[in-house]
């Protein structure tokens, strides 16, 4: 079924062209990112790479070419990501795409073993971060009165199972909520937002679970490319189509 989605968008007549673009992916140095990066920066958008870790990005930069550029960030810290985005204007004027694909996850999640210091840890960085990062990122999109926000959630946004963990769940769920939100204040100024919800993907943030995932069961999940292949879609789309929301998982994972 994905394959013909992918099929099928890739002979619309309105296909956008990416090489006119720029985009920035926060939490850009590995797992869904990384490859979300990489992917934009091979169908020719000018591409800023975001995270905290300034030796991941470089070598997300040293794959992808000269298209790609990088910036550290931390999107729990407002003024970090009031840095970076005063940065883009200054470098490249408009933006053309968010990804939000920071986030994390801690191996303590339960509501009886949840510490309130990482409760507030996931929520700055699942929820606030992607508001922090729409806050000043939709200025350099609303005078063109054209955009794509992409924000990474996860299927626990959509399903509160107990492997996701409290805090974990509920700044999912708010990520949602806030990308529903934005969309009905921003349909006037051109502007879409899509949440893509995506199942067990084989990224560095399952190693926080209780008990990492096997090997066995790493190869029966969804890959960071997956991922990037299903951003990449919805990129090239023309500018008045608009996805809310996907969700895309393993085919043996439960969505109950």
């Amino acid at each position: 079924m994905f394959a013909f989605i992918l099929s099928a968008v890739s002979y619309s007549a309105g296909q956008m062209n990416l090489s006119k673009q720029t985009a920035v992916v926060v939490g850009g140095g590995s797992g869904m990112g990384e490859a979300i990066s990489l992917g934009l920066a091979s169908e020719g958008a000018t591409v800023i790479v975001a995270g905290r870790r300034q030796a991941k990005l470089n070598e997300v930069a040293r794959r992808g070419g000269k298209n790609i550029f990088t910036h550290t960030v931390d999107v729990a810290n407002r003024d970090s990501v009031k840095t970076l985005f005063e940065w883009i204007r200054e470098q490249f004027g408009q933006l053309h795409l968010l990804v939000n694909c920071a986030g994390a996850n801690v191996p303590k999640r339960s509501m009886s073993e949840l510490a309130p210091e990482d409760w507030d840890k996931l929520m700055d960085i699942n929820a606030t971060g992607a508001f922090n990062c729409m806050h000043f990122g939709l200025p350099l999109m609303r005078p063109h009165k054209s955009g794509l926000v992409i924000n990474i959630s996860s299927t626990s946004g959509k399903r509160a199972a107990p492997l996701g963990g409290v805090a974990y769940n509920a700044s999912k769920f708010a990520m949602a909520a806030l990308g529903t939100s934005a969309t009905e204040d921003e349909r006037e100024n051109g502007i879409r937002v899509t949440t893509i919800f995506p199942g067990e993907v084989d990224t560095p943030i399952l190693d926080d679970r209780p008990t990492p995932p096997s090997a066995e069961h790493r190869a029966q999940i969804l890959k960071p490319s997956d991922i990037a292949e299903i951003t990449l879609t919805i990129a090239k789309l023309p500018p008045l189509a608009h996805v809310p929301e996907l969700v895309i998982k393993p085919i043996g994972q439960s969505f109950i």
